[in-house]
């Protein structure tokens, strides 16, 4: 277990603390870090906490853009009624995970850097073409989030030298729409079978834009261009909508799973999952277009 437990109180305390502590890793809701640590899974000698952070907590909206701070928690999001009127996938999603308990204490942040490719939160993110901003000793840089993931647990995010800090996501404007579905085997507590987040916009009664990830169906969460291109151009309509879903179906590639199901019922899922989420998604655009 570790022997220091520090805490940060700002962006520039943090990594000043992970320089002078070589092997030190950041800590915030530690929702999954601990439960590594108790079963010996990781052997870290000191702890940098970052949730007395106040700027890493910000929820906000900025220049027509949503701020997210990077420990800014599952339960702030999910209930902020910015987030619940500006990015409704985001608070479904955020709504979704886990336990009351989980959802209070575990960060968006972590949900990105842990690199599981069904975290709700981080599908969400990536629908919603959300930037993260990391900062390191080198300084600052953006990587939209999907382009944060090497492989299932591995993040180019460096908890022991980087923080990820916040998350910005553009807003579309005037008939935009966003929404989040999931299949589970339980309420309580349960792993995602699956999981769906749409973006899309509509113009003068046409979608000129959309953005579809699934997942678990790849390493990552899986943005899907197939789907989304069926889209575009498009009235939006039961018709349309089908095409997109089947594109969708076509182009996932599930593992057998015996926590999440086989890949034919989950690729068959994905039509369902996609249906859903884009009629809610587009009956939100078109009321906002109004």
């Amino acid at each position: 277990m570790p022997q220091q437990y520090l805490f940060a109180t700002s962006p520039a305390d943090c990594l000043a603390m992970l320089a002078a502590h070589p092997g030190a890793r950041l800590i915030a809701g530690g929702t999954d870090l601990v439960i590594d640590l108790k079963e010996e899974k990781r052997q870290i000698h000191t702890l940098v906490d970052i949730t007395r952070i106040p700027e890493l907590k910000i929820i906000a909206e900025e220049n027509g853009k949503i701020i997210l701070g990077g420990a800014a928690t599952h339960t702030q999001v999910s209930t902020a009624k910015l987030i619940r009127e500006k990015l409704p996938a985001l608070a479904a999603a955020a709504a979704a995970v886990g336990s009351p308990q989980i959802r209070n204490a575990g960060t968006l942040g972590g949900n990105v850097v842990n690199a599981q490719p069904a975290a709700d939160t981080a599908v969400a993110l990536v629908a919603l073409g959300a930037v993260a901003t990391i900062l390191g000793r080198e300084g600052e840089r953006q990587v939209p989030v999907e382009e944060l993931y090497e492989g299932v647990g591995l993040s180019k995010v460096d908890a022991s030298r980087e923080i990820l800090t916040r998350f910005t996501v553009e807003l579309w404007g005037e008939g935009e729409g966003s929404a989040f579905a999931r299949l589970s085997p339980r309420r309580a507590l349960s792993l995602p079978m699956l999981n769906v987040a749409v973006r899309v916009q509509v113009v003068e009664g046409r979608c000129t834009r959309a953005r579809i990830c699934i997942a678990p169906v790849a390493p990552q969460p899986f943005l899907c261009e197939e789907a989304a291109r069926v889209l575009i151009g498009q009235e939006p309509g039961a018709d349309v909508i089908a095409r997109a879903a089947a594109a969708a179906k076509a182009a996932v590639r599930p593992r057998d799973s015996l926590l999440r199901g086989s890949s034919a019922y989950r690729k068959d899922m994905t039509t369902v999952l996609v249906t859903r989420a884009l009629t809610a998604a587009f009956s939100r655009a078109v009321r906002r277009g109004l």
